[in-house]
C-alpha cells in the first residue's frame, strides 16, 4: 500500500523537473530516510503527542541545506501525516532516476563465487541485450544454479541444477 502511494508523490515530484534536480532531491531524501532506522526517530515521528510542524521541523533539519522542492514536499507530507512514507519515495525516487539514466542494479545468485570477470561478461552481455547500463553484484546462496535479477528492468533468469533434472525426466518419459 505504501509503495502505490509513494508512486503517486513521486510521479509528482519528477513531472516537469529535470535530472539534476531531481538527483539533488533524492540524495536529500536518502539521507531522511536513513534516519528511520533509529527507533527513537520512528517513536518521534508516530507519536500523537508530537505536533506535525515540530515532525516536519525534525525531518527537515536532516538535511544541511534544503531546497525549497523538499522543504514544500516534507511540509505536504507532514500535513497528510504520511511522514512514516519517506522510505519508499526514496526508493522508488531512486528507481525513477536509474530509468531516467537508463541504468540498472542487478543481482546475480549463485552458490559458489565467482570470478569478476565472469560476472563482468554476463554484465557485459545484458546491456548490449537491453541496451542498458547494467551493474552486477553477486550474492552467494545455497541457490543451486545460477540466476540475474535485475529489479528495475523487471527480467529475470535463472538456471537449476533441479530444473534440468526434472525437464529431461519428462522428456524422456514423453519419449517412451
Amino acid at each position: 500500500m505504501n509503495d502505490l502511494i509513494a508512486k503517486k508523490y513521486v510521479k509528482a515530484l519528477v513531472d516537469g523537473r529535470d535530472v539534476k534536480s531531481i538527483t539533488s532531491v533524492s540524495k536529500d531524501l536518502n539521507n531522511i530516510s536513513s534516519a528511520f532506522a533509529d527507533d527513537k526517530f520512528n517513536s518521534i515521528i508516530s507519536s500523537p503527542e508530537v505536533s506535525d510542524s515540530k515532525k516536519v521541523e525534525l525531518v527537515i533539519s536532516l538535511v544541511k541545506k534544503a531546497d525549497k522542492t523538499l522543504t514544500n514536499f516534507v511540509k505536504l507530507l507532514g500535513e497528510k501525516r504520511r511522514l512514516e512514507i519517506l522510505p519508499f519515495i526514496a526508493s522508488e525516487l531512486n528507481v525513477q532516476i536509474a530509468k531516467m539514466n537508463n541504468t540498472y542494479v542487478g543481482v546475480v545468485y549463485t552458490n559458489e563465487e565467482l570470478s569478476k570477470d565472469y560476472v563482468s561478461s554476463i554484465e557485459k552481455q545484458f546491456s548490449k541485450k537491453f541496451d542498458v547500463k547494467l551493474s552486477l553484484s553477486q550474492n552467494v546462496c545455497d541457490f543451486d544454479g545460477i540466476k540475474v535479477d535485475i529489479d528495475g528492468l523487471g527480467v529475470e533468469i535463472s538456471f537449476s541444477k533441479e530444473r534440468l533434472k526434472t525437464q529431461m525426466i519428462d522428456h524422456i518419459l514423453q519419449a517412451v
